[in-house]
């Protein structure tokens, strides 16, 4: 009898994530509902005070009853954002109106939805898969890791690393796409502390649930970045040319 109660109870958490998925897409549409607030809130301390936002998220868990958030304004308004960094760029590096869309919608779905959508599925099936703790007791209730959550922890890793190599570099790039030791250097430097704060906050998003164990896992990127920074600064790469050229290789 037990095994069937512990499969029923996972089957009616699953049952559960229908209508949270609904609720949450519905609630897109719907400014009025959007706590815009506390977003920009957790946007500041993204970038100076990571851990509090992941400590209001186990509050939200006692009084919501799920880690994922319940109000897409976080998704909507980083992604307003994004929108308007990237008519930033066209305004300044490409004159053609045709061309500015391609790169406002590529920018939008390739770096932050489609890009963020493989990388919280990616992690979701291995924190599931291979992370989480075994439990003895057959009589504790099975908890998993939320395919939402996953992707939250994606959008809060993204944004202080959308200010690092999108808003900073805007104003950088001048400099930053010139010949030279030190625009290779800066701009390698930038992108090192963007990707390393990246997954540093991915890290803490995890490791933040009690059920998971050796989250130290998502530590491991940055050394792999750390390690190749200097690489590719020895061997004259510069990342800010790289996806300038990609972008706007016409006025370059």
């Amino acid at each position: 009898m037990l095994p069937t109660t512990s499969r029923s109870r996972s089957s009616s958490s699953s049952s559960r994530a229908n209508p949270m998925f609904l609720q949450y897409f519905r609630r897109i549409v719907k400014w009025q509902q959007m706590d815009v607030e506390y977003t920009f809130w957790q946007m500041l301390n993204l970038c100076t005070s990571p851990k509090v936002v992941y400590q209001h998220t186990k509050y939200h868990k006692q009084t919501k009853n799920q880690w994922a958030r319940d109000d897409p304004a976080f998704i909507v308004i980083c992604s307003l954002l994004l929108v308007v960094a990237a008519v930033a760029y066209c305004v300044t590096y490409d004159h053609s109106g045709s061309h500015a869309v391609v790169v406002v919608v590529s920018v939008l779905l390739t770096h932050f939805l489609l890009t963020g959508a493989v990388i919280a599925t990616c992690c979701w099936f291995l924190t599931n898969s291979y992370l989480r703790e075994e439990t003895p007791n057959s009589h504790v209730v099975e908890q998993r890791v939320e395919w939402l959550y996953t992707f939250d922890v994606h959008c809060n890793s993204f944004f202080p690393m959308f200010v690092l190599l999108y808003v900073v570099h805007y104003f950088l790039s001048p400099l930053l796409i010139t010949h030279g030791f030190i625009p290779l250097l800066l701009s390698n430097l930038l992108f090192m502390v963007g990707a390393s704060y990246y997954h540093y906050l991915n890290f803490l998003g995890y490791d933040v649930l009690p059920f998971l164990e050796r989250t130290t896992f998502f530590l491991y990127p940055i050394g792999v970045v750390i390690v190749l920074s200097p690489i590719l600064i020895l061997s004259g790469f510069n990342p800010s040319r790289y996806f300038m050229n990609m972008y706007f290789s016409q006025r370059l």
